[in-house]
């Protein structure tokens, strides 16, 4: 492999020790002093680390550019959705050949018994096309540029949309007249995403956050009326939760959702009085979480509501809207092993998503004997949920499905019939075959006798995964119940095509295999998560998949925390730890209300600042406090943004210097405009990837493949 300039030169961070104290323990913390994010001094250190990670990957800028055009090139830069049905419309999305964002589009029906999406091509006229929302000159003049709320009035005639320019999720809300192009002086500031319309068009509601970065508070905007006149439908005092509100698909109610890790709640206001007070659906109770959704069943509005009190992975009941609290009629009971997910709701069905063995489940529920209709796929590993669905009554149900080597693929179900009708699948480029690669899952023995699954990709001329050792990229999350499950990636082929094995290792702390299995890696058992993860490395090794000096780790965000654990773990295991956006210094951060969620954050990893327990676990797994002088670290790469208001970019920043200090090979890149979900536009994120990816395959040894 070929070797990075050996004239760059490491930044080193100065040390000036910060006491942090609490119950009885300080801890003085060099690089504490990173936090400022305006001081010049900082600013200078993180634009030498990013002189120092361009000069130390220099050597790889062929590679980058490879990978890159391998992205481009598998790609259909020019390409539309699948239309959408809403009221009188059909709405979809294009993208064009050179342009960094998407264009979202409508076109009329052609008949109000038209429920067949029109087949279109980057070269089809579409008759009476009108282009809503066009991103790339929404992006004109700013670096970075994303989209958090976009919605048409029910009628058509209005269209909102929010727009943060930062990174930093703070969006700017703006209504537009459909009928003239031309945008509504109504201006909201400083929202958080997700604002809808009013079933009449009148109202926009929408959510702010508090200082800790927490959604707080529901408003209703009256259009047409100022800003400072609109009034607080909710608030939620309680720095535990967070809110959210929408409206159900029947447009009977406006749902304000409260929620934390362990607890949540939900309100109904009548969407044609919002004004009313809102009415709980079920008080809330500490451990106890719910999702009610509206129906009608035989004339009466009922709500089925998703629960897990007495029930670890949920039961689905029913209810009166008018009594929620009253008499409950058990539709789903509660099965162990079956971890209901979430009921989508319409006139004459619903949908009802489920896990089961490691995998999602979609199932037509009928409202009369509340019986399942399982949908069967083919694949040993996939991804499918609902995707799209915004009408109260349609004869069909449009799904999203894809794995790891089928490209995403739009289905529309026939409710009546039964039939799958493809839509449209991914076009790949290149003469891409899905059986030229192969797919399974195994599974790791942990610590503990647990049987931790792994979903393994790899492309079969190379020879099937396991027969010899092979290059191999293990991804892994473990965290708030998130799983991570088998889709397609283009940027993933220029990997597979290298030789490289794909996998993921489905650690406790996530969901995949039920609510046990996310409550197994938490708070005081979150251990696990990071136990499991080194398991899996070693059963990957100890099968023949691959050695330790030709495996790399990747994780962001908690992953991030995953991955900074362990390399202190088991740094043996790796020749290199890919983190992005990683949350590395846990403990300082779940330390600090006033950072953004912290309070939020303790269901999920306990209260350090109140229990000393919870302190001294937390401190004996926080990867920045536990970097070992006695061990020699694989290469590391951490990547994280400026603006970014989950994990602040001060964490990796800090890591890295401590990483420095005991001779790690660490890099730092930091994106100086953007936010937790890096780079925006596509061709950047492209670029971002190819870095990565570069990166990754210089420290296998395939790099110049």
């Amino acid at each position: 492999m070929t070797e990075p300039a050996a004239s760059a030169v490491a930044p080193r961070a100065v040390r000036r020790p910060t006491p942090r104290s609490h119950h009885g323990d300080t801890f003085d913390d060099p690089y504490e002093w990173l936090r400022a994010k305006d001081d010049a001094e900082v600013t200078a250190h993180l634009e030498a680390e990013n002189a120092y990670t361009r000069a130390r990957t220099a050597h790889l800028e062929g590679l980058r550019d490879r990978i890159f055009a391998e992205i481009k090139g598998r790609t259909q830069e020019s390409d539309l959705s699948v239309p959408t049905r809403r009221g009188g419309w059909w709405y979809y999305g294009r993208t064009r050949e050179g342009s960094q964002y998407g264009i979202q589009c409508r076109a009329p029906l052609t008949s109000a018994d038209d429920w067949t999406p029109p087949e279109l091509t980057p070269e089809t006229v579409v008759p009476g096309e009108q282009v809503l929302l066009d991103g790339n000159v929404e992006a004109e003049g700013h670096e970075f540029f994303s989209l958090g709320s976009f919605e048409v009035s029910t009628d058509g005639t209005r269209m909102l949309y929010g727009v943060d320019v930062a990174g930093d999720e703070r969006y700017t809300l703006r209504v537009r007249d459909l009928t003239t192009g031309e945008n509504l002086p109504d201006e909201i500031p400083d929202t958080f995403s997700g604002a809808s319309f009013s079933p009449d068009g009148r109202f926009v509601v929408y959510t702010t956050v508090d200082d800790a970065w927490r959604p707080d508070t529901v408003w209703l905007h009256e259009i047409g009326t100022p800003v400072a006149n609109d009034a607080k439908l909710f608030t939620e005092p309680d720095e535990r939760y967070w809110v959210g509100a929408g409206f159900t698909r029947s447009d009977r109610y406006l749902a304000i959702g409260v929620g934390s890790s362990i607890t949540s709640e939900e309100w109904l206001v009548p969407a044609d009085d919002l004004r009313a007070e809102p009415r709980v659906v079920w008080p809330r109770r500490e451990g106890v979480e719910y999702s009610a959704s509206h129906a009608v069943v035989d004339g009466e509005d009922v709500l089925y509501i998703l629960h897990n009190d007495d029930a670890l992975d949920f039961e689905l009941v029913r209810v009166a809207a008018s009594d929620p609290q009253g008499a409950r009629e058990t539709v789903l009971p509660h099965a162990p092993g079956r971890r209901l997910l979430d009921l989508d709701t319409f006139r004459d069905f619903a949908v009802a998503a489920y896990r089961r063995d490691g995998l999602e489940r979609l199932a037509m529920l009928d409202y009369a004997d509340g019986s399942l209709r399982e949908l069967a796929f083919d694949e040993p590993l996939y991804a499918v949920g609902t995707a799209g669905n915004p009408e109260w009554a349609p004869p069909l149900v449009r799904i999203g499905y894809g794995s790891f080597v089928t490209p995403g693929t739009i289905y529309d179900y026939n409710v009546a019939s039964g039939d799958l009708l493809l839509r449209k699948r991914q076009p790949v480029l290149g003469g891409y075959d899905p059986g030229d690669y192969g797919q399974a899952r195994v599974w790791a023995t942990a610590q503990d006798g647990t049987q931790v699954p792994i979903s393994v990709v790899w492309k079969r001329s190379f020879g099937d995964a396991g027969v010899a050792p092979r290059p191999l990229h293990l991804y892994g999350y473990g965290s708030y119940e998130h799983s991570i499950d088998p889709g397609f990636s283009v940027a993933r082929l220029s990997e597979l095509d290298r030789g490289v094995v794909f996998a993921v290792a489905h650690v406790r702390g996530g969901g995949e295999m039920g609510r046990q299995w996310y409550e197994d890696g938490k708070l005081g058992a979150k251990r696990n998560t990071f136990t499991d993860f080194v398991d899996c490395a070693l059963h990957l090794i100890d099968a023949g998949y691959t050695t330790a000096d030709r495996m790399v780790a990747e994780g962001g965000s908690a992953g991030g925390l995953l991955m900074g654990a362990v390399a202190n773990l088991a740094p043996e295991l790796f020749a290199g730890v890919l983190a992005d956006v990683p949350f590395v210094d846990a403990l300082t951060t779940i330390l600090d209300p006033s950072l953004p969620l912290t309070v939020i954050e303790w269901d999920e990893w306990g209260d350090p600042l109140h229990d000393a327990d919870v302190y001294a676990y937390m401190k004996s797994y926080s990867p920045y406090e536990n970097v070992r002088e006695d061990v020699t670290y694989p290469r590391i790469l951490a990547v994280t943004s400026l603006n970014d208001t989950r994990v602040l970019y001060v964490e990796p920043a800090k890591w890295v210097a401590r990483l420095r200090e005991v001779g790690a090979d660490a890099l730092l890149k930091c994106e100086m405009v953007a936010g937790h979900g890096g780079v925006s536009g596509r061709y950047n994120a492209w670029r971002e990837r190819a870095f990565e990816l570069a990166w990754l395959l210089d420290v296998l040894g395939v790099a110049d493949a």
